[in-house]
């Protein structure tokens, strides 16, 4: 559809809708066990007056999602007139800073009303006819470089020579041809992810040292492994495993320790060589400018659904470029927010890679533009928005007990 720009100046939102859809993964994908796990994502859609819609990903249920619109539509919304329903769509920095300086800047409010802020930035490109990554300043790179992710597996095959020969096998040969790997380092030490792990002792390290160690030798000098943690480590334990894994030269160490800053950061920063990463769940450039002051990370990693959406995000990358701190964005959800975090790094002038899931150009919900991956990067979509094509049936057949179908377009 081409609007004339008397159409454009005169787009109204009229609505914002949530709704979740649902699907069964296999987990396990690599040995002997496998399992089934349920995988739920939340997508927002922002209708005009034009018949055009943006969409976006956000964190929480529909259920939430929905509660947090309402509030702004119906609820303490009304009183502070936040409500985006009549709005000019085009107004995304207003209504960024309408809506997270009203809610408390954290938890889920952030990551429903980042997708609000995603899905207005796909709403202004199709309007304008525009892929985002060029309303956002321009393109300095087509093909983004991409790293992933390591399959899930019992704990014990981590520590064995035979499974990380196979898996890395797997994953060299995959057509995609990634090249840069995460693994994560709780098998090590047999904790699950969210546990708060503190003094590892040698046992611990030595088995650290061999997982990493038989993934170098199965991968090869070649291959960039990401030394990945989930922020459960203390202090002397996050020593130890840099200690652990600096013999395979990695390219980074992931989340390490628990954020916001504190001292044990630039303690960290100081007792290891290796390049420190976080930053997935931090959110504006309150939360990163300790990081950046105190020289307590080497790369910052934004998820664009905790950070505040593609505007929160912009405000962090701009914080990180005047210290040289270069930005790789965290996503392991889903298409759409791998959708806007292409065009996000696009137009970012220190964004060397992003994450991607594995089947990242797998992708049952899309009905076209699904990602086009080749020699581990990804092509930039030059389709107006984000390039999000939801097929719509499939939408249909798979949203969760109890959800509300959204419309068609």
């Amino acid at each position: 559809m081409t609007l004339t720009p008397d159409q454009v100046s005169g787009a109204k939102i009229t609505a914002i809708k949530a709704m979740e859809i649902s699907h069964e993964d296999t987990v396990y994908p690599v040995g002997q066990k496998q399992g089934r796990n349920i995988t739920r994502r939340t997508f927002i859609k922002v209708e005009t007056n034009l018949g055009v819609s943006g969409y976006g990903p956000c964190g929480g249920s529909g259920r939430m999602a929905r509660d947090i619109i309402d509030g702004l539509h119906t609820g303490w919304g009304r009183h502070m007139n936040l409500s985006l329903i009549g709005k000019d769509p085009l107004a995304i920095e207003l209504h960024y800073q309408n809506m997270f300086r009203a809610v408390p800047q954290r938890g889920a409010q952030v990551r429903i009303l980042s997708g609000i802020d995603i899905a207005l930035w796909d709403l202004a490109g199709k309007l304008l006819g525009q892929p985002v990554c060029k309303l956002l300043g321009g393109i300095f790179r087509e093909w983004i470089p991409l790293y992933t992710h390591c399959p899930d597996a019992p704990p014990e095959y981590y520590l064995d020579r035979g499974w990380w020969r196979e898996t890395a096998q797997m994953l060299l040969e995959d057509p995609r041809g990634y090249r840069a790997f995460k693994v994560d380092s709780h098998h090590a030490f047999g904790a699950i992810i969210g546990q708060v792990v503190t003094s590892l002792g040698p046992r611990e390290e030595r088995n650290v040292a061999r997982m990493y160690a038989l993934a170098r030798e199965s991968f090869g000098d070649d291959v960039d492994i990401i030394v990945h943690c989930h922020d459960e480590l203390d202090l002397p334990s996050a020593v130890r495993v840099a200690r652990a894994v600096e013999p395979i030269n990695p390219l980074y160490y992931e989340d390490p320790l628990d954020i916001p800053y504190s001292d044990n950061w630039l303690a960290l920063r100081r007792a290891t060589r290796l390049a420190i990463m976080t930053g997935e769940n931090l959110y504006g450039p309150e939360q990163v400018l300790p990081f950046l002051t105190n020289q307590a990370v080497d790369v910052l990693q934004p998820d664009l659904v905790n950070a505040g959406g593609i505007t929160g995000c912009k405000k962090m990358v701009d914080v990180a470029e005047a210290y040289r701190v270069p930005i790789t964005l965290h996503n392991v959800s889903s298409w759409a927010l791998g959708q806007a975090s292409q065009q996000f790094a696009a137009a970012i002038f220190n964004c060397p890679m992003i994450e991607c899931l594995r089947e990242a150009d797998q992708v049952a919900e899309a009905a076209s533009n699904a990602p086009i991956i080749k020699d581990g990067k990804q092509k930039v979509s030059m389709l107006p928005g984000l390039g999000i094509d939801f097929d719509m049936d499939y939408m249909k057949a798979h949203m969760s007990e109890g959800e509300p179908w959204w419309g068609d377009e």
